[in-house]
């Protein structure tokens, strides 16, 4: 059995599936292990938005790596199936970001002017153009920022493409290898230990997700990173209720094939528990009645968790670790991992081939916590 390798990346979601893929096709010689299934975790947990617009308010560098991977899909979805044969279901029927008070619409009004100066596709609708948009939608909304280029992919889907894609280039996938500690020799980072024994590798991709942190203790690193526990739930309504994914200040409702609606989610934070609660369920459903009134005839389908890596100031890292330079750590995408997958992946391959880097990427790196990382 070939135990070296050019790359080990540690993850199979679809943060370390995207390394995988274009790490591979770089030319790299790459293992992945996941210490479960490929995308069971977050990914298939999540609900697949392409929110560049709706979750990012602010322009900045996170605005700017949020758009610029929304930008990859379209040639994605082309790509990933002439290589695998699947396809990742992207929808691009825009996104409406409602509101029900005057203040959410006043606030709503100047991200729509922040954006806009920043060259984004996005305009306020009063009540009636967003009832005449979507009719669905109830008379307590006051109007709503319409999003045209956001939209939303099949998550299961995405991560599977990506692995089987990698693959198809390759790259060897290892499942139910679980990774325990990193091997050092002469302080450098040359493999990991696991329960199936030792791989080695020229460079180490840490990209398994809120887990991450615990892995690169071995490294002498303190991530400030923490698990956040989201709550889903998927309903199935005899005809469509909406066309367009609904986001609002308690829940958003996307649409999905076979009249099925995702509605999601709530945010527990410091919690690795995967259970749901009736709390949660009650919660998402009167919120998203609040805004989708017809949806409380649906039928219930089911509930789920997902548990995903946030940071302490809501930045993911993207870069080489602070002192050993064969180790890459791409973690902390929260809730968006779905939408950030193919530019992250994209930055460490460049990052490991000597590429031009853009400049937006210094404000993910280790440098911007220095005094908080300790090593």
């Amino acid at each position: 059995m070939n135990n070296n390798w050019d790359l080990i990346v540690v993850g199979g979601g679809v943060i370390g599936n995207a390394a995988a893929y274009y790490l591979q096709k770089s030319g790299r010689n790459v293992l992945l292990l996941e210490k479960g299934t490929v995308g069971q975790g977050a990914s298939k947990a999540a609900a697949g938005m392409l929110g560049a617009q709706v979750e990012l308010t602010e322009v900045g560098p996170m605005f700017e790596l949020a758009r610029e991977s929304r930008k990859m899909f379209p040639r994605l979805q082309e790509e990933l199936k002439e290589m695998c044969g699947i396809d990742i279901e992207l929808v691009r029927e825009g996104l409406l970001k409602v509101a029900k008070t005057d203040e959410e619409k006043v606030h709503l009004q100047s991200v729509i002017e922040a954006q806009r100066s920043f060259g984004e596709n996005t305009k306020w609708l009063d009540r009636e153009e967003t009832l005449q948009m979507e009719s669905s939608l109830s008379d307590s909304i006051i109007g709503a920022m319409d999003i045209p280029n956001d939209g939303h992919v099949n998550p299961v889907q995405l991560t599977q493409a990506f692995s089987k894609s990698a693959v198809a280039l390759g790259a060897t996938v290892k499942e139910f290898v679980e990774v325990y500690s990193f091997i050092e020799s002469s302080g450098k980072i040359t493999g990991v230990h696991t329960n199936i024994g030792a791989f080695y590798g020229e460079n180490i991709v840490v990209a398994n997700g809120a887990w991450s942190a615990r892995l690169l203790k071995e490294a002498n690193i303190n991530l400030p990173t923490y698990p956040v526990k989201g709550e889903c739930i998927s309903v199935i309504t005899e005809r469509p209720l909406i066309k367009s994914t609904i986001f609002s200040q308690r829940c958003y409702v996307v649409p999905k094939s076979g009249n099925r609606l995702i509605i999601g989610a709530t945010s527990i934070p410091n919690s690795f528990s995967e259970h749901v609660s009736v709390e949660a369920i009650s919660s998402l459903i009167q919120a998203s009645i609040d805004i989708l009134p017809d949806i409380q005839r649906a039928q219930f389908e089911r509930a789920w968790a997902g548990i995903r890596p946030q940071t302490i100031d809501e930045l993911p890292f993207l870069g080489v670790h602070p002192t050993i330079e064969n180790v890459f750590i791409c973690t902390g995408h929260y809730r968006n991992g779905i939408l950030l997958s193919p530019i992250s992946g994209k930055l460490i391959a460049d990052m490991m081939n000597g590429h031009t880097l853009p400049s937006y990427l210094q404000a993910f790196t280790f440098e911007r916590l220095k005094g908080v990382i300790t090593t």
